[in-house]
């Protein structure tokens, strides 16, 4: 995929549109995280240095195309001003007279921040006439949201074919790091997939297969798999009624030579509970009220040596209900290995999902990867092999 970057542009004087993504997560009026404004901070940097007029579009959680007060972007303006270190301006409308005059007010270098662009029903409508306001605004046009870019709405899809448009520097490290993972990667190639059920990740499992060398299954979603394979999974979360779904995706593996790495031993207890008794086991003998937790030693050491035998990891989920310790052990030591090996140069590592990024965090290791995204839904369907419009949309 061939998209144009901010190197490409002649930016002096510009009015950059800019979308970016600062849907952050607040409480009593303060940002609980400022991860989102953070990631902003490059892309808005290389248009100050530039010359540029900095205008930024965004959403801020679900209005739906109505003026919804407590979803008004201009309680990020203060934050975001703190993060990008700058000043932020902040109109009252993304279209229209308060846009207009704002816009018209910018000097070269600095920041505007337009009210949430989903007030308007045109948004999430992809409306082309909602696109052309946005576009009146602006000389250019920056795509530095990837976390939307599986949205085909106005300011990700339509006003890229509006205005020269051109990847932030999120957007530019976000598509090199996931072509290094499964577009043009250095194989062989290992994937991880971890999570509870496997009808959540029915397309990913389909389009992984074909394109790892090996991928491990962990989590509830492994004990779909064993017991499609007549193993009694006990008390543990499992989707019997796709036996036959998992029997199908098994079959692909070995068409594809995709080695599937499953469970060998497990780690039970009979309730969820933080410090519960718990037991290693391995897949014979477990009883009613057994529920598979977490992945054992052995599968734990097999898939270490399977990282190993690897050049490049992509791990979507977790292994085990990491948010239970000890439950969390065999993530936590398997994103622990893989840092280790990507820190000293000896793996390409990218992670994405929630669950995924929350269980680097927490181990601590989510820097030494070479790329996590934060992406969540956009993340999944790239991995799941589906065009993601904002994506394409830049690369005309």
């Amino acid at each position: 995929m061939t998209f144009k970057t901010l190197d490409d542009a002649d930016l002096k004087g510009q009015r950059a549109l800019v979308r970016v993504d600062i849907n952050v997560p607040m409480a009593d009026g303060q940002v609980t995280d400022d991860t989102r404004l953070a990631a902003a901070r490059p892309t808005v940097d290389k248009l100050r240095a530039g010359g540029a007029r900095v205008i930024l579009l965004a959403h801020f959680d679900r209005p739906k195309g109505q003026r919804v007060p407590e979803m008004s972007l201009a309680q990020v303006v203060g934050p975001l001003s703190q993060v990008l270190g700058v000043q932020v301006a902040f109109a009252g409308d993304c279209v229209g007279e308060a846009a207009d005059k704002a816009v018209a007010g910018l000097k070269d270098g600095e920041v505007l921040l337009l009210e949430n662009v989903r007030f308007h029903a045109g948004e999430e409508q992809n409306d082309p006439d909602f696109a052309k306001a946005l576009a009146a605004n602006g000389d250019l046009y920056v795509n530095d949201a990837f976390s939307v870019a599986h949205r085909a709405h106005a300011s990700t899809e339509a006003l890229a074919r509006l205005l020269p448009a051109y990847a932030g520097e999120q957007m530019r490290l976000e598509l090199q790091a996931l072509d290094a993972a499964l577009g043009k990667p250095k194989r062989p190639v290992l994937g991880i997939v971890g999570g509870s059920k496997v009808s959540t990740k029915l397309d990913l499992l389909n389009n992984l297969v074909g394109k790892l060398d090996a991928l491990a299954i962990g989590g509830g979603m492994a004990n779909t798999f064993l017991a499609a394979q007549g193993i009694d999974v006990g008390g543990s979360l499992c989707e019997h009624d796709l036996g036959d779904t998992a029997r199908e995706i098994m079959a692909a593996a070995d068409k594809a030579g995709c080695r599937l790495l499953l469970p060998v031993d497990v780690v039970t207890a009979t309730e969820v509970a933080p410090g519960v008794a718990s037991k290693i086991q391995g897949l014979e003998g477990l009883g009613p009220d057994d529920k598979i937790l977490d992945a054992g030693p052995e599968t734990l050491a097999r898939l270490i040596a399977a990282m190993d035998a690897s050049s490049t990891l992509i791990w979507n989920g977790p292994l085990g209900v990491f948010e239970v310790p000890p439950f969390d052990k065999a993530t936590v030591s398997a994103a622990k290995h893989a840092a280790s090996r990507a820190k000293s140069g000896g793996l390409v590592a990218v992670a994405g999902g929630g669950d995924t990024v929350a269980a680097l965090n927490a181990a601590g290791c989510a820097e030494d990867f070479t790329f996590v995204s934060t992406a969540g839904g956009a993340f999944l369907e790239w991995m799941e092999g589906k065009t993601l419009p904002g994506v394409a949309a830049l690369s005309q």
